[in-house]
């Protein structure tokens, strides 16, 4: 057995089902290796494509998605996945190959310090320099990658190490994680003090709240203790947005309903909330609430963070034993906020307007998909309109990235999606410019039989760069460029193209597509005037004084 052979067994031994990548001259040994492993190898186009198939595959079921590229520009494309995944807490073991180490100590053809690369996009990066080391950092990549918080672990193996003969007998090493400490009985107690004593708590769901699958006791502690809910752009479906306790989302700068919500608030519960998800100076602005922080870490320091209770544990442990101790609120009052935000959400269900406006597609999108099918929003002006208005019904069926928002995530998301979850249908919200970065993955679609539908919001601009470029400055400057046919596009795939050319067409080829067993590209026309009519909108209601 050579150390790729015994590479390959460890990572069986994690239970890795896919690994997502592009084979390489430095990675060889590895892939042959792979060779009557129940390990899949899904060769990607693009090594940005397969970290971002790791990255949504980590994020979706909790298990540490995998990519393998080759030394120097192979694993230099896996970074913008990588870091992604990292700051979106998304478990992610990367694998690289590298050159010889007989050749790492002097100038060489593609090689590059990966180790060094690696190391501030991820938790542990480690090259191995002996085939007997192998088994422990495997484990120690794994382990790390999938405890909280979840993130990117990265792993080269050189050259000559991969080919190198075994002669002792080595083992995988048994997995094992660490569980979560139960919360501090004064912590549970001062909390439970902190918000009998409020007048208007509310709670700020993130994305921990999904990870730790604690989402049907958040449902329990709102209703038990009659509190709003708002959840981060990353943790929607974490509370059903039918819930009524569920204010929907926040993640906007601007004010709008639910940020009028926090307005009102003197206590703020936030519940596996991390910063980059939405900053608590946008929701705290003169540092006058009152924090409770529950989630498996310590808060990160900032001067709009600074905790009244926190409580480091297991997060549905913490949500219960404050459902036990702390009295029922009986005044929810936000409600009069949640009946505008429905009303918001339904004004434009009936729209023949053309090109489509935004809260249309969402409208439309949403009716015709079951609670448990998987939306993966792309960066860019849709992904506003998504984040705020998609009404998740189910933790981990609307994938936003919104830690480090890197455009290029949906199609290539969609389609490790459709892997972790067969049975459910998987949709890549993409404005066109994201659809280009990494539309080349419409292939590896075709060649392993994924059905995705790709709907494309086309504007034929840098929309989300335009609406900033007009709030501050009135003008736009070089956001223009031209698109393919986007029909003519799929077909030269396989797969199947569809325009839309009125409202009402729209619902239609959403169904017509869902019931493919293709992949579908939909075409649709956005009326991106509304961006700027929702900025009006916004900063009136962030001038109206809340009573």
């Amino acid at each position: 057995m050579n150390a790729a052979k015994l590479l390959v067994k460890c990572l069986e031994n994690e239970g890795v089902e896919y690994i997502f990548g592009i084979p390489g001259e430095e990675n060889i040994h590895f892939m042959d290796a792979l060779i009557g492993s129940p390990i899949k190898f899904i060769t990607t186009r693009h090594e940005q494509g397969a970290a971002f198939m790791a990255d949504v595959y980590g994020r979706l079921t909790g298990r540490a998605g995998v990519c393998l590229a080759t030394l120097g520009p192979g694993a230099t494309n896996l970074v913008t996945g990588i870091a992604d995944a990292n700051m979106d807490r998304a478990p992610v073991v990367a694998l690289a190959g590298q050159a010889s180490t007989e050749r790492m100590h002097k100038e060489s053809h593609q090689h590059y310090d990966l180790v060094r690369l690696f190391e501030p996009i991820s938790k542990y990066s480690a090259s191995i320099p002996l085939p007997t080391v192998i088994p422990e950092i495997v484990r120690k990549s794994f382990k790390l990658a999938q405890s909280e918080k979840p993130g990117v672990c990265f792993i080269e193996l050189p050259e000559n190490i991969a080919s190198w003969k075994i002669d002792k007998e080595l083992a995988p090493i048994k997995v094992q994680f660490p569980e979560l400490p139960s919360p501090c009985p004064e912590k549970i107690e001062k909390a439970c003090q902190t918000i009998a004593a409020a007048k208007n708590p509310i709670v700020l769901a993130g994305n921990g709240v999904i990870r730790q699958n604690a989402s049907a006791t958040l449902s329990r502690f709102a209703e038990l203790l009659n509190l709003p809910v708002a959840t981060s752009f990353m943790a929607k479906g974490a509370i059903p947005t039918s819930h009524p306790n569920s204010l929907g989302a926040i993640g906007l700068k601007s004010n709008d309903f639910v940020g009028q919500a926090f307005e009102m608030a003197d206590v703020v519960i936030c519940v596996g909330y991390d910063m980059v998800e939405y900053s608590p100076e946008y929701w705290n602005r003169n540092q006058n609430k009152k924090i409770i922080h529950i989630d498996s870490m310590p808060a990160e320091v900032d001067e709009h963070y600074v905790l009244e209770v926190g409580i480091e544990s297991n997060i549905s442990m913490a949500l219960e034993l404050l459902i036990d101790s702390t009295p029922n609120k009986n005044e929810f009052a936000s409600a009069s906020l949640k009946e505008q935000i429905s009303a918001e959400y339904r004004e434009h269900e009936f729209s023949q307007s053309f090109p489509v406006l935004p809260q249309k597609i969402v409208w439309d999108l949403r009716a015709v998909l079951e609670n448990d099918d998987i939306v993966i929003s792309d960066v860019g002006a849709h992904k506003m309109w998504m984040s705020r208005m998609y009404q998740a019904e189910r933790p981990n069926t609307c994938i936003v990235s919104n830690g480090f928002a890197a455009m290029g995530i949906a199609v290539p998301g969609a389609i490790a999606a459709k892997l972790a979850f067969p049975s459910k249908r998987a949709v890549a919200v993409t404005g066109d410019a994201g659809f280009m970065m990494n539309s080349q993955e419409i292939e590896t679609a075709m060649r392993i039989g994924t059905p995705t539908v790709n709907l494309i919001w086309n504007d034929s601009q840098y929309g989300l760069i335009k609406w900033h470029q007009l709030k501050h400055f009135g003008r736009s400057t070089n956001i223009d460029f031209d698109n393919p046919d986007f029909v003519k596009y799929a077909e030269s795939f396989g797969a199947k193209g569809f325009r839309v050319g009125a409202a009402d067409e729209l619902q239609p080829i959403l169904e017509e597509a869902l019931k493919s067993e293709t992949v579908c590209i939909i075409d649709c026309p956005v009326d991106y005037s509304e961006n700027m009519k929702l900025t009006e909108k916004l900063n009136a209601l962030g001038q109206t004084a809340v009573h």
